[in-house]
């Protein structure tokens, strides 16, 4: 769809790191970290490779392995603004009645159907929809 329609559709990410999962938070504020460094998606897709082994330990083995700048990355964990962003990313979700994850939002309607095609059918009226305005 980013292919098709590269001026109509953007892709935001919000971060809702679980309650039960005790390294949630850590792994969010890792990869934001991370993307200080231009490595966001790159770390984002290790984190879910090895949500089942997340530590500290290997939040640094991911960095290592995506050749971060050791100190940066460690210096930005530690960022406020970086801590606040996910905070405020959840307190968000929250409150507009997310519960679980992954949650797909199109124009601000919540999609509980998360098959692709459903989704790229529902981006494809919402397109035409303000094609007409």
């Amino acid at each position: 769809m980013l292919k098709k329609y590269p001026e109509s559709i953007r892709i935001v990410l919000k971060n809702y790191p679980l309650k039960n999962h005790k390294f949630a938070t850590k792994a969010a504020i890792a990869a934001l970290s991370a993307g200080r460094q231009g490595k966001f998606w790159e770390f984002h897709d290790e984190l879910f490779k090895n949500y089942r082994q997340l530590s500290d330990k290997k939040l640094n083995e991911i960095a290592r392995k995506l050749g971060l700048d050791e100190a940066q990355f460690q210096e930005a964990r530690k960022d406020p603004e970086i801590v606040t962003k996910v905070q405020g990313d959840y307190r968000e979700g929250r409150n507009i009645g997310v519960r679980g994850i992954p949650a797909v939002f199109v124009n601000g309607k919540r999609i509980r159907n998360r098959d692709l095609r459903t989704i790229g059918s529902i981006i494809e009226k919402e397109i035409q929809k303000t094609k007409k305005r």
